[in-house]
């Protein structure tokens, strides 16, 4: 196959998105090797330790690097819409609000409004609706978590009330 697949069909470029996703896979794929070489845990005798599998998943995420950048560069993957800036701008607001608030306002506060800015983001209600409801099913399930299943989940003032 050449590499003028791609070009020659629709005219279209590389794929800068896919390259850059390309270059993601193999920065991790690295780092994971990187730190899994300068690890000290040793598999004594046996041939396979606790390193082997931190390899195998670098080997793969290469392997997944290198066909990513191949097709990017080839025009293999399907044109896109442009993104939209506007729902991708509310959820990582609620995500931002969400790690601002988590210590203060607690686990349902914070959770509930992320539920609501990505409600907001899917088109999905008002906010004055999808705020409070965030509120209550975050409030369940704080309390699965808290109170059923003994787990540490950050409460604020709501969660103090219980």
């Amino acid at each position: 196959m050449s590499l003028e697949r791609g070009r020659s069909t629709g005219g279209r470029r590389p794929d800068r998105a896919a390259l850059v996703i390309a270059a993601a896979l193999g920065i991790a794929a690295g780092v994971i090797a990187w730190s899994t070489a300068g690890s000290t845990m040793g598999g004594g005798y046996a041939r396979v330790g606790p390193t082997t599998f931190p390899y195998i998943v670098a080997g793969a995420l290469f392997i997944l690097a290198i066909w990513t950048a191949i097709a990017a560069w080839r025009g293999d993957f399907p044109e896109r819409e442009p993104q939209e800036l506007g729902p991708m701008a509310w959820i990582v607001g609620g995500l931002v609000a969400q790690m601002l608030l988590l210590t203060t306002a607690g686990f349902s506060i914070a959770t509930g409004l992320l539920f609501a800015a990505t409600a907001r983001s899917f088109g999905r209600g008002p906010l004055w609706v999808t705020v409070p409801m965030g509120i209550v099913l975050a409030f369940g399930i704080w309390l699965i978590f808290a109170k059923l299943l003994q787990l540490s989940l950050p409460a604020g003032p709501l969660e103090r009330l219980i």
